[in-house]
């Protein structure tokens, strides 16, 4: 027979578990909403394009809780973009969620079945071109009837705007999402609201050396190829 007090603490410990996760998703929900407020505060590309780093903050969330947490993540920005900053009605929340979902949910749906510093930089790297061939498909569909133009004339910026737009801004979010993972869920775990083994760094916290310098040239390359696409270079 199982002892009463036991079963209390255990089916009490569940609650407090579900506390701690909420409280997580919540504050990187709000995070990821300040760093699209900040992002909007770049230069646009190509006149209605927009460098956005909050799928870094919504990434390492789904690298932490699954890659159904990223996507409750994705939409609830999203609606709350939609009906404070953005200018963009429905059409743009559906754009958003879709190049979230298809970046983020990949990435750490990947990286939950291969959890390493390999796993991550796989997965990130398929999140970057999963986004960029989800938003080539749907700029095609939608961007005619959000500008209201010609669709040949779409097709023939799919190549030369929309492809290395979402080339750029997913290495870009790759490369930060690497240098800062390791420091979010130290803090994160301090804080004990993610559980210890949440982490793509060796145990010990170790920095590998190797993987930093890439990350830094990662990020080097992408924030350099991002100036260049706004015209600042």
């Amino acid at each position: 027979m199982s002892d009463p007090t036991v079963n209390a603490i255990k089916s009490g410990a569940r609650p407090r578990m579900g506390v701690k996760t909420m409280t997580s998703l919540a504050m990187l929900t709000a995070v990821a909403y300040v760093v699209m407020i900040l992002s909007k505060m770049l230069p646009q590309v190509v006149g209605f394009l927009q460098m956005d780093l909050k799928d870094t903050v919504i990434c390492i969330g789904g690298f932490i809780f699954g890659p159904l947490a990223a996507a409750v993540i994705a939409i609830v920005v999203a609606v709350v973009e939609m009906f404070t900053v953005s200018d963009t009605g429905i059409i743009g929340l559906i754009m958003n969620v879709l190049a979230t979902v298809a970046f983020c949910c990949t990435a750490s749906f990947v990286y939950k079945k291969v959890h390493s510093k390999k796993g991550a930089v796989i997965g990130l790297a398929l999140g970057t071109v999963c986004l960029t061939v989800v938003m080539l498909l749907w700029n095609y569909l939608i961007t005619p009837i959000y500008m209201e133009m010609d669709r040949a004339v779409v097709a023939a910026m799919l190549p030369t705007v929309f492809l290395p737009f979402n080339l750029v801004k997913g290495g870009l979010n790759m490369a930060v999402i690497l240098l800062l993972y390791k420091p979010v869920v130290t803090a994160l775990r301090r804080a004990r609201l993610v559980p210890e083994s949440q982490t793509i760094v060796q145990p010990g916290g170790k920095v590998n050396a190797g993987f930093l310098l890439f990350s830094l040239a990662l990020l080097a390359t992408f924030v350099t190829l991002t100036l260049v696409l706004m015209g600042i270079l």
